[in-house]
């Protein structure tokens, strides 16, 4: 996906002007979208954290390796901007969430779009200091435009097709979030302070809380948060200085991925880990059961209508306006999560609204295993036996598949080469996906 910046982001002595790239906004294309003019009340918070989101997505983790990708995806929400990226290896997803307290002096719009931060802007927002008055115009309106000739600052915006379908991924996986321990000011300076270099070795173990701070213990502990490559939070040491605290998430028993969550005045910074360090968030398959359900997409595109960049989004109010049972919202909200279209906060623990462009084929696309399980199925290559169910291969073999106690896809088993290396770890495989269309596919509805 390519969209163009009319302008380049820019500094002046009033402030800086962070130039957007087209942006989809309630009122449809906005192609001079104008989401912020006003006071940043903690500046050298809102410079270093736009700088620890472009150190991010310049950055290959798993055998590091520099990257030019520096345009983080931008939502206005109206009470707070959330701005988004991934590494380039799509193992680390970063959030920084500029709320409300930490603008001063204007309104926050609506809209999502990309944020140029091109190299003249990272080396003005890396002088910016604490206590400096620091003017920040976000949007096409501002400084980036003053006079210039548009065509001479166009540049193509590339989104990753990857990046889409990361942000499903990274919804769908975030939804379990636990909180499993909190820093305060000290532990987490402690803790940021000794995070190792973006070069370093891989560390793993189970983060844990101590009086200095964390630290990594290579058992399980009451309490621990799994991490594998501690090295991947190495740009959170850039807010050092302005952290007041720490919250870790667990997302699941055992080796599992984690977000970590970092306070700061008027914002909040957000890691989430990959379960290993050379997996990436686009090749993780936690929206396939939802995806399979044969009306999901109806409901989807009447779930979408009813959004308007919400913050959070209020599900059962949702429910209501759409006439659908939660779980057939939550469904659907999973369906435009796949598309980039909505997101989980797992402070807030709710989902947030951002708008992309809407691709009708992409569910397709973006799940090639959720294809071939269909065309298992048309084929007629599922048939129940002794108990369980054996799917035929096209190019021979047969495989023995059970599904999990409740009837969907967690814990089941098959007996084919991707489950044994894999499991269900990075979602079922075709052929569970086959049986769970067999038997109805459909989201169970005994909620209210």
């Amino acid at each position: 996906m390519t969209r163009t910046f009319s302008g380049a982001s820019a500094v002046a002595d009033t402030g800086v002007g962070l130039a957007l790239a087209p942006a989809l906004t309630p009122d449809g294309i906005a192609d001079r979208p104008s989401f912020f003019h006003g006071f940043a009340t903690h500046p050298a918070v809102f410079a270093q954290g736009l700088l620890t989101l472009a150190d991010v997505t310049a950055t290959r983790y798993f055998q590091y390796t520099p990257s030019n990708l520096r345009d983080p995806v931008l939502t206005a929400h109206g009470d707070r901007l959330r701005a988004e990226c991934f590494s380039a290896c799509n193992g680390v997803y970063t959030r920084l969430d500029l709320l409300s307290s930490g603008f001063d002096g204007g309104d926050i719009g609506h809209g999502t779009t990309n944020v140029d931060l091109n190299p003249t802007m990272r080396s003005a927002l890396a002088r910016v200091r604490r206590g400096e008055l620091l003017h920040v115009d976000i949007g096409d309106g501002g400084l980036s435009v003053a006079t210039p000739d548009s065509h001479a600052h166009e540049r193509p915006v590339e989104m990753p097709d990857r990046w889409i379908r990361a942000l499903g991924n990274v919804s769908q996986m975030h939804r379990p979030a636990v909180s499993a321990f909190t820093l305060d000011r000290r532990q987490t300076r402690a803790f940021l302070g000794s995070l190792p270099h973006a070069t370093a070795a891989a560390q793993r173990g189970w983060l844990v809380p101590d009086r200095t701070g964390a630290r990594l213990s290579p058992r399980p502990a009451p309490g621990g948060v799994y991490v594998n490559g501690l090295h991947r939070l190495a740009a959170a040491k850039r807010m050092l200085v302005h952290a007041t605290g720490l919250t870790a998430y667990a997302l699941g028993v055992g080796e599992s991925p984690s977000v970590i969550e970092i306070e700061l005045p008027g914002a909040r910074l957000s890691f989430g880990l990959t379960e290993e360090p050379w997996r990436g968030f686009s090749g993780e398959g936690s929206l396939l059961e939802a995806l399979a359900s044969p009306t999901v997409l109806d409901h989807a595109d009447l779930v979408s209508a009813l959004l308007a960049f919400e913050p959070i989004i209020n599900v059962g109010r949702l429910s209501r306006d759409a006439a659908l049972t939660p779980a057939r919202t939550e469904g659907a909200l999973a369906v435009l999560a796949s598309s980039g279209r909505v997101g989980w906060d797992a402070h807030d623990e709710s989902w947030f609204h951002r708008e992309l462009p809407d691709d009708p084929d992409r569910v397709r696309k973006d799940n090639p295993r959720l294809v071939a399980a269909r065309a298992l199925v048309e084929a007629g290559a599922v048939t129940a036996s002794d108990g369980a169910w054996t799917v035929a291969n096209p190019s021979g073999g047969m495989y023995r598949v059970t599904l999990g106690p409740t009837g969907g896809v967690d814990g089941s088993r098959c007996t084919c080469a991707w489950y044994m290396k894999h499991g269900t770890a990075r979602g079922p495989c075709k052929h569970v996906l086959a049986v769970y269309l067999t038997c109805g596919g459909s989201i169970e509805e005994n909620d209210d």
